[in-house]
């Protein structure tokens, strides 16, 4: 990024989040932080941020419900939750509450630092160039997250759908390997399995496919990963 990157930083724990700060601002980014869900909400209406570190456990409002709360609200600010849970339950609940990623505390400070870099580069990504995709009545804007479907239904897609969206329409016709969708979207350093990708897929063959049980768009290679195509195109 050209300018530095905003990062809000909300945890109750003064000294962890005055810690992160100040690293977050030694290495060239420009950190708020706020000590509470509802501080942290208001902070995140109120101020055009790139990142937020969202902590879990939280009084007023906990992470989970603040990440919901924005999403409702169109904000498609990339969420990094931080928290003590991390049981394997708590961190799918949190990446279905519209997080990016899930770091458990406690961390070591060059790991989140790595991951901090590697969101903002994949944000950095998805902004440029297409702004939009369009296949068979299927229109998605990649900058609002509003999709309108074949049938005039209208969707609001997450920030991982339209990424992933974003990664097969830049490569229509090829074979993309669930590793590099997986790589592009989440980075190699804290991907998920690959079967996340997968149910990604299914979500997006219901909202765009006439038929999503024979697919004309999203199309599986068997072991390999997955074929986008612009033109409807029958399967055996």
């Amino acid at each position: 990024m050209s300018r530095r990157a905003r990062i809000l930083v909300v945890d109750d724990e003064a000294h962890l989040a005055a810690g992160i700060s100040e690293n977050l601002e030694a290495e060239g980014y420009a950190a708020d932080v706020a000590h509470d869900g509802a501080e942290g909400l208001d902070k995140i209406r109120a101020k055009a941020y790139d990142l937020v570190l969202l902590d879990v456990m939280m009084p007023k409002l906990n992470g989970l419900e603040v990440c919901e709360a924005i999403r409702r609200d169109g904000l498609q600010t990339p969420v990094l939750f931080l928290t003590v849970k991390s049981d394997p339950a708590d961190r799918i609940r949190g990446l279905e509450a519209g997080g990016d990623d899930y770091l458990a505390k406690p961390f070591h400070l060059k790991e989140l630092l790595l991951r901090v870099g590697a969101i903002l580069r994949r944000s950095d990504w998805y902004n440029r160039d297409d702004a939009s995709v369009s296949f068979t009545g299927n229109e998605i804007d990649f900058k609002t997250y509003q999709a309108r479907a074949w049938d005039g239904s209208e969707h609001s897609l997450t920030h991982k759908e339209a990424m992933i969206l974003k990664v097969l329409s830049e490569h229509a016709g090829e074979i993309v390997p669930r590793e590099d969708i997986l790589d592009k979207v989440w980075g190699y350093e804290v991907f998920p399995s690959t079967r996340t990708i997968d149910n990604f897929i299914v979500r997006l063959r219901k909202r765009f496919e006439r038929n999503p049980e024979a697919p004309a768009h999203f199309h599986t290679v068997r072991g390999v990963g997955y074929r986008f195509t612009l033109e409807p195109e029958e399967t055996a």
